[in-house]
């Protein structure tokens, strides 16, 4: 993944764009290599994080009149270029990202239903003075977007980068593509928005209770699985102990036949390293233990917040034994890692989920905190490893994962009062998992990491904050307060 900023609209807004400014907002999430275009109608900066295409991917790409900026990994581009463009169109670059150029041109704005992959991108055409902003399915790369002075249209994949030119910073909605075209007076114009993908579309699909859900499930996680070890530097996998990580590390030891790398932390005595143990000696994974102290973590907060750019009180809790995780993996030359986000959402794995009145309530919380992913959980996983300059990829949020799973009825997700029971069973052969941890019961998070993270953070933020903001707890106030001085101010 990488760090993307493009700014479209008239020559007048073109020339006070600082470059500098904007790609110390940008820089951490692709260190290796910074690049610059700046034509009439628009201007794109690209902070690369090379794990594809390594010898020449850099971006901006340009070919055929047409300017890419991508923040993303396009897992089907070698179907899509040998489906569609063998011989037909001559590829500048060994990125991935690369096949949307001549995906647009042979079928516009629709190409971007036709990708299979993480991405944020701008596209701007230069012959038919037409560009293009999308983001992925779920929303797992951040994105935001909005209008300066000049009627320009700005996006970042940091808000920070917007900060003094845009008055109303937004996220770009996920699974969605704008288009713009150009008036006589150089203003782009937004003139067709295509909400190509909605999960809030799931609400009324009816419950699946096929016979071979258990087999469609296993099948369609191990591929997802294996499109994302797509990758030509070193990758690790992040294992927490619990079963959505330890499915995801077990499945690839065995596509990959090898001694994989696998990473955990916790507080002394964690409950999550124990049974990060236990798989990490079942797959006969290289493991790596860290722990962090409650002073550490207290330490960073400034950090992540200004990372993150959001004062959520559960986001911030959950994203900085994360955080500091990432930088220990980082410094060990891994790039990218497997994360397991998303299981809970799709299956109901949360413990409230005991308490759904019905099935009909049950299957609408899942898609709700599905639709909620961009702004929590895959906002803490994108930020916290990017703040280091990692990618983490999440096979649960694969899209034939999620039209295979979210769906399934209740009855059988929740077989026997046992949480995500359906990939339990799923993974009872092929000794992917010992007992222990396949039927292990969820932990709160709070209780993984440490039994007394929460308690004392919450007491720290407490005890120092200075004002308590209207409709906000006292933890809360306190990182507002962060997420004022160090976001935007």
């Amino acid at each position: 993944m990488c760090g993307i900023f493009a700014l479209i609209g008239n020559p007048t807004g073109l020339n006070d764009v600082d470059y500098n400014n904007i790609e110390k907002h940008i820089k951490h999430r692709g260190p290796d290599h910074t690049g610059f275009i700046k034509e009439q109608l628009f201007s794109m900066v690209h902070t690369r994080l090379s794990i594809n295409g390594i010898g020449n991917g850099s971006q901006p790409i340009v070919n055929d009149d047409i300017y890419l900026c991508v923040n993303g990994e396009i897992y089907n581009h070698m179907n899509l270029k040998y489906n569609h463009f063998f011989g037909k169109y001559k590829f500048a670059t060994d990125s991935d990202c690369e096949v949307i150029i001549p995906l647009y041109r042979k079928f516009g704005k629709e190409c971007v239903k036709m990708l299979d992959g993480i991405f944020t991108f701008v596209l701007f055409d230069k012959r038919n003075k037409t560009a293009l902003v999308a983001r992925d399915r779920i929303g797992i790369n951040s994105l935001y977007y909005g209008e300066d002075t000049f009627k320009n249209v700005i996006v970042s994949s940091q808000a920070q980068a917007l900060l003094g030119r845009v008055a109303d910073i937004k996220m770009f909605p996920s699974g969605t593509v704008y288009q713009y075209t150009f008036n006589d007076v150089y203003q782009p114009k937004l003139d067709v928005i295509d909400k190509y993908y909605s999960v809030e579309s799931f609400y009324t699909l009816p419950m699946v209770t096929d016979i071979d859900i258990y087999t469609n499930i296993k099948n369609s996680l191990v591929r997802s699985v294996y499109k994302r070890l797509m990758t030509e530097v070193p990758f690790g996998v992040l294992l927490s102990g619990g079963l959505d990580s330890s499915l995801v590390a077990s499945i690839t030891a065995k596509l990959t036949n090898e001694k994989i790398n696998t990473f955990s932390i916790g507080l002394q005595g964690a409950p999550d390293l124990k049974y990060a143990r236990i798989v990490a000696d079942h797959i006969k994974s290289n493991h790596h233990e860290f722990h962090f102290t409650v002073e550490e973590g207290i330490a960073c907060l400034n950090d992540i917040v200004r990372h993150l750019e959001t004062y959520d009180v559960t986001t911030i809790r959950a994203s900085i034994p994360m955080y500091l995780l990432s930088k220990k993996i980082r410094e060990k030359g891994i790039k990218m890692v497997l994360s397991g986000e998303g299981a809970d959402e799709i299956l109901g794995g949360y413990l409230y989920f005991h308490q759904a009145p019905n099935d009909v309530e049950f299957h609408r919380e899942c898609v709700k905190r599905l639709n909620d992913l961009p702004y929590f959980d895959c906002l803490r996983a994108n930020k916290s490893t990017m703040a280091w300059g990692i990618e983490a990829r999440v096979p649960f949020l694969d899209r034939d994962f999620i039209e295979t799973s979210l769906c399934i009825d209740p009855k059988i997700k929740l077989k026997d009062g046992i949480e995500k029971h359906v990939l339990r069973n799923a993974f009872t052969t092929d000794n992917y998992l010992p007992d222990s941890i396949l039927w292990r019961q969820k932990e709160q998070f709070s209780d993984g990491v440490g039994y007394n993270w929460i308690d004392s953070i919450k007491s720290f933020a407490e005890h120092n904050c200075r004002k308590k903001h209207e409709n906000m707890t006292l933890e809360e106030s306190y990182y507002y307060d962060i997420y004022t001085s160090e976001v935007v101010r």
